[in-house]
């Protein structure tokens, strides 16, 4: 049924008017054909009833007639109507009834329908009883009225044939209001779907990176009263993004400014491992501080974007880690250009390498192409995470160590911002447990065509 049924609002509207129409269209038929075959009915058997009326008003005028048949009907002893024919009671009694308004009376009147091959004697439209091969193959309307004892006279007359005209007719019919009906719902269908693709087109781009453009107004009142209020909303949430904007660089700025006097001040502490500590703290709120401002800002990044060799970005930010003394290693890769804002995916690689050695003692880097990705791996030697939480570890301020201590994780931010800035470039950041110990990241990048190709 999914199959079938179309997914656009046009193709659903002509669809449903057409399975309505032909439904109609099917009720109509049958009722035309009724009616059609009603009234072929009663006029054959009303001139049946005709014929058998003359012959009895020439009969009992005391006429000439042949010793078995005259024109268009024949006499016999008995009738001509037996077991097993369909007989018509409700044609008998309109015959009866037919013949009272003439003043004819008859003793029994009988009436059935049957094919003309069945019976002894055919009616052709000229009223002569023939046998003739068009005749043969169409049913008749018997009538056969007892007139006296042992004297039965008997009328016949063919049906119309089956009803060809009719059928082709309606066929004909139903083809052209199709076509009518059918193009008009397409027309009127696409009317509605135009301004409406625009409106989900216009939501996929929504961007805070650009200021979004309104939609024109257009279509049933009903639409562009939707395409005013989404315009409205847009304009909302543009407004509502820059006062966030602007919210949070004031908080920074006014958080900064403290926090610096504070570290000036640690200077005077005398204790030497206090003082570290302190400073220690200050940093780590700094760092935090960062790191929420980094994430609140994403959507809207100062950096514009250029194409980096990425093998060299990664070893660069694993250059800085070696000189601090980190167990940190990266294995050599070719040039492979990607599109990104360098400064920002540092950041994403940083937090990531930060992370694999803070839960184990050593991280090792890997960059490859795989499929028209470019692919960043960061493995450890740390005891993993469980399957079920891995999930949960994306989102912010989200630890597997619950305890809050400074000394065993940050503020639970890393890997929200890091796969923040890894979507922002179209890419995608994953987390699986290697075999044996240790948790791998993958970040998953898409490459320039060109690039991919190469790869």
């Amino acid at each position: 049924m999914k199959r079938i049924w179309p997914n656009s609002l046009g193709a659903q509207l002509a669809l449903l008017v057409a399975l309505a129409l032909g439904l109609a269209q099917a009720v109509n038929f049958t009722l035309l054909l009724q009616a059609t075959r009603r009234q072929a009915f009663v006029q054959t058997s009303t001139l049946a009833v005709a014929r058998l009326a003359e012959t009895i008003q020439r009969a009992q005028a005391g006429m000439r007639l042949p010793p078995a048949m005259v024109r268009g009907a024949m006499f016999t002893r008995e009738s001509p109507i037996r077991p097993g024919m369909r007989e018509l009671p409700e044609v008998a009694e309109r015959g009866r009834e037919m013949l009272d308004q003439v003043g004819i009376r008859v003793l029994a009147l009988r009436a059935a329908e049957v094919p003309a091959r069945e019976f002894q004697v055919q009616v052709d439209e000229s009223g002569r009883l023939l046998r003739r091969a068009a005749v043969l193959k169409r049913r008749i309307i018997v009538v056969s009225a007892a007139v006296g004892e042992g004297r039965w006279i008997t009328t016949a007359a063919p049906l119309p044939p089956n009803q060809q005209r009719v059928v082709g007719w309606l066929v004909f019919q139903t083809v052209v209001l199709y076509g009518f009906v059918l193009i008009a719902v397409l027309w009127i269908g696409g009317r509605l779907a135009r301004p409406l693709a625009e409106l989900r087109l216009a939501a996929e781009r929504f961007s805070r990176q650009a200021p979004p453009a309104p939609i024109a107004e257009r279509g049933p009142s009903d639409i562009r009263r939707l395409i005013a209020a989404f315009n409205a909303m847009q304009t909302r949430i543009t407004a509502m993004l820059d006062e966030k904007d602007r919210m949070l660089g004031a908080i920074g700025h006014d958080l900064r400014t403290p926090l610096a006097s504070l570290r000036v001040r640690t200077e005077l502490v005398e204790d030497d491992a206090e003082r570290a500590r302190m400073a220690a703290t200050i940093d780590e709120m700094n760092r935090t501080l960062d790191d929420i401002l980094s994430l609140a800002r994403l959507g809207r990044p100062s950096e514009a974007e250029q194409r980096v060799d990425l093998p060299a970005l990664v070893e660069s930010v694993v250059d800085e880690f070696e000189d601090l003394g980190a167990d940190v290693a990266f294995v050599p890769a070719g040039r492979l250009a990607v599109s990104m804002r360098p400064t920002l995916l540092k950041r994403a690689v940083r937090n990531l390498i930060e992370n694999a050695l803070k839960y184990g003692t050593r991280a090792r880097l890997r960059v490859a192409a795989d499929a028209g990705r470019a692919l960043i791996e960061v493995d450890d030697d740390g005891p993993g995470i469980p399957p079920g939480e891995i999930d949960r570890m994306f989102e912010p301020f989200t630890r597997l160590e619950e305890s809050r201590s400074r000394e065993t994780g940050g503020a639970g931010l890393g890997l929200a911002l890091a796969r923040a800035i890894v979507e922002a470039h179209g890419g995608t950041l994953s987390l699986a447990n290697r075999d044996g110990a240790g948790l791998r990241a993958t970040i998953a990048l898409p490459l320039p065509p060109v690039a991919a190709g190469n790869a």
